[in-house]
């Protein structure tokens, strides 16, 4: 019955996105009620790492191009932290029929093959793998080893799927204690290079000459509580409140358009948005409090200062308002950028993924983002959900992906809806060990 459900809701989606709209407003009153927009969207961003995968692995690609052309040749790339949001996207599927159980593990299963074979350097992965052979393709010269940010995104995601499978069948337990496996092996104090603080890279060419300690606040706070959470290889809490929070320095009281933050964000007033995401995709941030934040509070804050500086639109950028904010790291007008909300990084280029992402902080207001990106969908919306970025000033609408803006769009819809990659991730024992060793109150 699911899959029937499923196959009458791709094609009704079709209907809309491709057919005749000219009655779409005797549907509601406007474009679609906001279940049906939400099973769309998450629907069609699901399957970024479904049918979108990369076929010898299971993985997430890089980068899905719908012109088919590549020119680093790298189509066949797949991205380590990206992968962890899909893993969490996955489960999302299964819990909305988009498939089988079957399905569903047997993916699982592909992928964790290919991880228990592919480079790791003390546990870690790369932040780019070659899906066709699990060897590292180098994310930069130096970077050619071990990234622990993208390997704590994608442990986030095993756990989640650790916990989904954890007392379940045979063949589901075994599949969690392969990833039980792959978490124990991460070596999070060795990144810690005899110092009271994790470091982002190492490589076995270069050893420690990247030289990036990870201070707060960014989107890392998810690989210092899974730091803390290893049962095998943990950090002390020394290390979260000197390295990640600076003995206290972390906190910043400030204001910006009008609202209060209690951060420091990297000498910023407020950063792009993936910086309230990616650790939260697993950390329900609905109660979460250490020494140093409220951390609902904080992102919603975050994302509401995203949004009313593209209201005020200071560089008077077409198309910016209430129904169409969003500034974080995506594709540009020229290469990449990490667009936040200041004159010096805004360059008039919104990505879906920043205000859609952010439904769990600001639903009402995500929710009018969504319809009016939708209302342009000719222009944005694809196989795989809406594009990457677009700018309405430059007239620049590619039509590309990136699976570490997707990922977090179906993610954060399911947790809107449900809580339910929350309820997974948060109910891991190791995860539950760490936020307590670092003094965080949850939501019990």
């Amino acid at each position: 019955m699911k899959q029937i459900r499923w196959m009458f809701l791709l094609l009704f989606c079709s209907y809309f996105l491709f057919g005749n709209c000219a009655n779409k407003t005797e549907v509601t009153g406007k474009l679609l009620r906001d279940t049906d927009l939400l099973d769309t969207v998450q629907y069609y961003t699901f399957n970024y790492f479904w049918d979108g995968a990369e076929e010898m692995s299971g993985m997430a690609r890089e980068r899905y191009n719908e012109n088919g052309i590549y020119p680093e040749n790298d189509k066949h790339i797949v991205t380590t932290g990206g992968t962890g949001f899909g893993l969490m996207a996955i489960l999302s599927g299964i819990k909305r029929g988009y498939i089988t159980d079957e399905q569903g593990l047997a993916r699982f299963e592909k992928i964790v093959s290919f991880l228990e074979k592919a480079d790791r350097f003390h546990g870690v992965y790369p932040h780019w793998l070659n899906g066709e052979t699990g060897k590292v393709k180098p994310f930069s010269l130096k970077d050619d080893g071990g990234d622990l940010v993208e390997t704590a995104f994608l442990m986030q995601g095993l756990l989640a799927v650790h916990q989904f499978y954890a007392d379940g069948s045979a063949k589901e337990r075994e599949i969690a204690a392969r990833i039980d496996k792959l978490w124990k092996e991460v070596e999070w104090d060795w990144y810690c290079n005899n110092q009271p603080v994790l470091f982002w890279h190492w490589s076995q060419n270069y050893g420690w000459e990247m030289n990036f300690p990870v201070r707060g606040f960014n989107e890392c706070l998810i690989m210092y509580v899974l730091a803390a959470a290893s049962p095998t290889h943990g950090v002390s809490e020394e290390v979260y409140h000197q390295g990640w929070a600076e003995n206290g320095d972390i906190v910043s009281p400030h204001k910006t358009e009008g609202l209060s933050l209690n951060l420091r964000y990297q000498g910023t007033d407020a950063g792009p948005l993936f910086w309230a995401h990616y650790s939260f995709l697993g950390l329900n941030p609905n109660g979460l409090k250490d020494r140093y934040a409220d951390y609902f509070e904080e992102m919603k804050n975050y994302t509401l200062i995203n949004r009313a500086y593209c209201i005020r639109n200071p560089k008077g950028y077409k198309g910016y308002g209430a129904n169409c904010w969003g500034l974080t790291a995506s594709y540009s007008v020229n290469g990449y950028s990490g667009h936040a909300p200041n004159e010096n990084s805004d360059l008039g280029v919104i990505a879906p993924t920043a205000a859609l992402s952010s439904i769990v902080y600001t639903p009402k207001e995500s929710m009018e983002v969504m319809h009016h990106l939708y209302d342009m969908r000719s222009k944005l919306f694809g196989k795989y959900g809406f594009y990457d970025a677009f700018s309405e000033t430059a007239g620049w609408f590619p039509k590309s992906y990136l699976a570490i803006d997707q990922g977090p769009i179906a993610v954060m819809i399911e947790n809107y809806r449900s809580g339910f990659l929350w309820d997974l991730f948060m109910s891991h024992p190791d995860v539950k060990n760490g936020l307590n060793k670092l003094d965080f109150n949850v939501v019990k």
